[in-house]
Formats: C-alpha cells, structure tokens, sequence
C-alpha cells in the first residue's frame, strides 16, 4: 500500500458523508413523524365515530405485529400514543389556532401565549379531531415545518410532560430553534424552562424593545452548581466556569465564550467583567454581571459602565450594542421597575437558583401575572411587545 495521504486531503470527501448522513437522518425522522401522525389519524377517526372500539386498536396491533415481525411502536400502547399525536395538534387544536395566531398576527409568541391563556379558560374548538385537510397550506405547514422537525421521542415527552397549547407549543418551537436532543429537553421541562421564560418577559422597561422576545428567562436554574451555603462572588463565577456547557444550555444556545475578568481600561484604570459572551445570532456582546445578594439599583450604573466601555472599545462596527445581564439573588420587582424606567442601554436584572424550583410554585406565579395583567389591561403590553 501507498502512504496514506493527510487527513486534510480527505477532509471534503469526509464532510460530504457526514452532510449526507445528517440529511438522510433528518428525512427518516420526518417520515416517521408523518407516519405516526397519520396512523393516529385513522385511529382517532376511526374511534370517534364509534367505528373501532379497544378491541379493534388491540387487534390492528396484533395484525401488524404478524405483518411486520420486529416492527417496535405499533402495539396497543403505541397506537394510542399516535392517537393523542394527532388529536393534540388535530387542524381544529388550541396549538395550532396558537400557531396560526402567531403567523397571521405576527404578533411575539410571549403575547400570544399569555392573551390565550387567559382568555381561552375553557377550549376555543371541539375537542373531536377533525380529518387532516390536505387543502389548507397553512395546516400542511404547520404539519411540515414544526412537527415533522422533532424526533418522536421528543414528541411523547412533550405530550407527557405538559398541560396547555400554550405550553406545548413553547417546547415545539424551541426543540427546532436550539436543536434540543431528547436529554435538553427533559431538562428544560424539568427546570420549567416555560413557565420562567413567560415570566421574564412582561416586566416592565422601554428598553425592553431593544431585546428579542424569549432571550432570558427568570429565574436562571444552576442546580448544577453544589455551591454551599455563603458562597461568595468569586464561588459562584469558578463553578459556573467549571460547568460551562451546563451554563450554556441553561442561558440557550448560540453563546461563544469569550472569558471571565476580561479586562476593560478607561481612562488610568482597569476594570474586570465576570462573564463575557458573544451571541451569534444576535451578532453583540453579552456581559453576565454575578452578585450573591438581592438587586440593589447601583449595581445597574456599574453594569451600564461596562456596557458603554464594551461598545466603545470592544465592540466590532457590524455588531450590535452590547447586552448585560444581572445574575442577583433576589430583587424586589418595584425597586426593579424604577431602576430600569430611565435606564437607556439593553439590559436586564434576574434571579438565580441554584436549586430547582417546584413548577407548581412558577405556574402559581405565572397564573399570578396573567390576573394582574388582565386587571391592568392587556392589550397595552401586547402593543409594547409588538
């Protein structure tokens, strides 16, 4: 045999397998999807016009566990799953009529989310399925490019793990967005990934506009941390280091880490940031500010500092203004409120844990919020976030 030539010189062939590999993969999941969502469709029909009973589902299992020897999903169980598939997001479902509000309004998914939630007490449509209709473009989409994008054990534990449409159609989206594997996802309804992203959003501030909508969350979740009780500053930045790819899940994807202490010289003097960030998609710096006790509105001035020095002499002409985060361990939502009324530059105060939150105590919260802005009228926060 001849010397093998450097892997460099292989490098084109190899990426072209790979890509291959990845399209071929999606495509299988996509059809399997698809077939799924159908067969649930026959089933769901098929039982809500009293045609088949659970003796028929049980004997169409055992029909196609003798067809197709070793085909795994299709027993009594599986079917029915199949069955909730459909039915769940049936082209007369709260998650779709969701989904068609937020294309056609074009309206945040944050607004739409919480107008439906409060309005929508009771289901705004039967809860009979409807047959697909192959002739609606938009329902053929919504088909097409947000369900058939998710694997379908993403699917059983959405359909398990949550409660509303609004819910629901939350971790569908972000599944496709942050390319969620099945383990992320379990975290994310774990640690109530929606409940605190819907809570983040409708505090008030004009700067606010400046930021996408669904970008932070409030709280942040560090149940990864092991920190002790009367961990300092410099405790909370180590262990977050220590654990990068954990924070990075946590915050969302698309992070590039740039350092901790990244140094900042104005005037004769050096200053530290603690965590700095680039955001791909948002193309802009993004400084995490750490503090181990409750928000205090001096601290906003020293982050607006670091933002301006960031911009200045850090940023690059085609990005964006800079972002900065407070991490505190508490903060008082009026103390909160008046801090940020004037402040002009893109920044936001949260909280973080570092245990997990019971998610009845965030949907308590949540359902707290929707009666306050029901009370305030909602219609002015929607026209704020649009």
């Amino acid at each position: 045999m001849g010397k093998m030539k450097s892997n460099n010189e292989f490098e084109q062939v190899a990426i072209l397998i790979e890509e291959a590999r990845n399209r071929a993969f999606i495509k299988v999941n996509e059809e399997l999807v698809l077939l799924y969502f159908k067969v649930g469709e026959i089933v769901s029909v098929k039982v809500a016009a009293g045609a088949w009973g659970d003796n028929t589902v049980d004997e169409l299992a055992e029909y196609i566990a003798l067809k197709y020897t070793g085909l795994k999903g299709f027993n009594r169980r599986g079917l029915y799953r199949m069955k909730q598939f459909f039915e769940t997001y049936a082209v007369s479902s709260e998650c779709f009529l969701l989904w068609l509000t937020i294309q056609n309004k074009n309206v945040s998914p944050v607004a739409a989310q919480t107008n439906l939630a409060e309005n929508n007490k009771e289901p705004i449509v039967s809860a009979l399925p409807t047959q697909l209709q192959g002739n609606d473009s938009q329902y053929d989409k919504f088909v097409s490019a947000v369900l058939t994008q998710i694997g379908w054990m993403n699917h059983l534990m959405i359909l398990s793990k949550t409660k509303t449409a609004e819910e629901k159609l939350y971790y569908l989206l972000i599944c496709i967005k942050e390319k969620y594997s099945t383990r992320e996802l379990e975290r994310a309804l774990n640690t109530a990934q929606f409940e605190r992203t819907m809570l983040s959003n409708p505090i008030a501030s004009a700067v606010r506009k400046q930021l996408p909508q669904n970008f932070f969350k409030d709280p942040y979740i560090f149940e990864f941390l092991d920190l002790p009780d009367g961990h300092s500053e410099k405790d909370l930045e180590k262990a977050l280091i220590h654990n990068l790819q954990k924070f990075i899940l946590e915050i969302g994807k698309g992070f590039t880490y740039m350092g901790n202490q990244y140094r900042l010289q104005v005037g004769n003097k050096d200053y530290y940031t603690d965590l700095l960030f680039y955001h791909r998609d948002l193309q802009c710096l993004v400084l995490f500010e750490l503090k181990i006790q409750e928000f205090e509105p001096e601290f906003l001035g020293k982050l607006n500092f670091y933002l301006e020095a960031l911009d200045r002499d850090v940023k690059r002409t085609f990005e964006n203004n800079s972002v900065g985060i407070l991490l505190c361990k508490g903060k008082d939502t009026e103390v909160v409120e008046y801090a940020m009324a004037r402040n002009t530059s893109p920044a936001m105060i949260a909280d973080y844990e570092t245990k997990l939150i019971p998610k009845n105590v965030l949907a308590q919260k949540l359902h707290q919020l929707v009666e306050q802005l029901s009370e305030s009228g909602f219609a002015g926060l929607e026209d704020e976030q649009d």
